[in-house]
């Protein structure tokens, strides 16, 4: 008989790994649609390639899947209050924020430490998430925004960067 695996403790080991937290917003139509992931990364520079993905569970899912482009809003640190407000499913997410339509891709969140305007590029299946795959048009970048992450469930922040420079990117040939 094969092991049960434990979901929880896979859960929590996942958890030691931190994450940015970012806000993928989009418009289909007259509905905004934007929802908090952690699972933002990037996937190729040539052409430049960004995914994240979505709960396959998610109310929001069927307008995501209509989506031809997004806006991934990079959180920054004091910006706990818009991911938890985007977390939340079938609530007025919108109500009170000032944002500015990108034309072909999302809506952009003030305040954002990073902003990647993306046009779709590919929607895979993935277990229990779907994959978005976005070719980024078009980002902007502000340095002196600190990032929100996202480590063992919780919320946190960059206390200090270490002062090594990272030999980034890494070789090709590992």
């Amino acid at each position: 008989m094969e092991p049960v695996f434990d979901v929880s403790a896979f859960r929590q080991a996942l958890g030691q790994f931190p994450t940015g937290v970012c806000v993928v917003t989009s418009v289909i139509g007259m509905d905004k649609i934007g929802v908090t992931i952690s699972s933002f990364n990037s996937l190729s520079f040539d052409p430049p390639l960004i995914l994240f993905s979505i709960d396959n569970r998610a109310a929001s899912l069927p307008l995501w899947t209509k989506a031809e482009g997004y806006t991934i809003n990079v959180l920054s640190e004091n910006q706990t209050d818009l991911s938890s407000r985007f977390s939340r499913p079938l609530t007025n997410k919108w109500e009170g924020i000032a944002c500015q339509l990108k034309a072909g891709c999302g809506l952009v969140l003030p305040g954002a430490a990073a902003l990647f305007h993306c046009t779709r590029w590919a929607v895979h299946e993935g277990g229990d998430h779907l994959l978005f795959i976005g070719k980024v048009n078009s980002f902007l970048s502000f340095r002196d925004r600190r990032p929100l992450v996202f480590s063992r469930g919780r919320y946190a922040a960059l206390e200090s960067e270490v002062n090594d420079e990272a030999s980034w990117p890494l070789a090709i040939h590992y």
